[in-house]
């Protein structure tokens, strides 16, 4: 016959609110820090994460919570409780299918890279390859500009890659770069020769990020606050 314990880890997960609090709850037993906690918190924490048999239910649910229950709930820690948030959005994000996520700008070796990242990457990501060569006049300030793109377009795929390296050097002499392609899904949806011709002397992200959105090649931006926002609110 089977123990108690564990007939009670057999129970199936709650859904619905009772769920979502039973799921924080668990959360944040198993981010507790077994050092730092002592053995009745832990113990407390582990009853309310657990699923409670249909007879224990109806018990607590017929008395009111206790003062030690309502001070453990009150006092749980505010900086788990984000990590816990963060973990359930980005969770909800890869369920929605939104594609992948990129953090800078990648630098393409060859031409098998450059013809990978156009044929192989999510369907849904846009893939913005830069042509440059060092020396070419444009291609230093449009690798800058890119990098700052890149940080506030992170569900777009900012790569660039040496004319030298494509294998099709002869396509792309100094004349027609900086060049900038884009694509997505495979497609070819811009191929912009020398595109400094289309952008002030002196150009900067603004402007390049206002060029593509004329042809309508980038999503909508996301406002996500900067990681040193929180410091600087707290040293106002």
């Amino acid at each position: 016959m089977s123990s108690p314990a564990l007939e009670e880890e057999d129970l199936p997960t709650h859904t619905g609110p009772k769920g979502v609090i039973h799921d924080w709850r668990k959360f944040k037993l198993e981010s507790e820090d077994h050092e730092t906690v002592t053995p009745n918190r832990r113990e407390l924490l582990r009853q309310m994460s657990n699923p409670q048999k249909p007879e224990e239910s109806r018990e607590r649910a017929s008395r009111k919570m206790s003062t030690q229950e309502y001070e453990l709930i009150k006092e749980e820690d505010e900086k788990c409780l984000r990590k816990y948030r963060k973990q359930c959005m980005q969770e909800m994000h890869e369920r929605l299918s939104f594609g992948p996520r990129f953090d800078g700008v990648y630098e393409l070796e060859n031409g098998e890279a450059f013809l990978d990242v156009i044929e192989k990457e999510h369907r849904l990501t846009l893939v913005v390859v830069h042509i440059y060569e060092d020396g070419v006049e444009g291609c230093e300030a449009l690798n800058n500009c890119l990098t700052c793109l890149a940080a506030e377009y992170p569900t777009v795929k900012f790569c660039r890659i040496k004319a030298s390296c494509t294998g099709a050097g002869d396509r792309f002499s100094d004349n027609v770069l900086p060049t900038m392609l884009v694509y997505k899904a495979g497609e070819l949806l811009g191929n912009f020769l020398r595109i400094t011709q289309h952008l002030n002397e002196e150009f900067f992200a603004v402007d390049v990020e206002a060029f593509l959105n004329e042809y309508g090649l980038l999503p909508e931006k996301e406002f996500a606050a900067c990681p040193n926002d929180e410091q600087e609110a707290d040293v106002e």
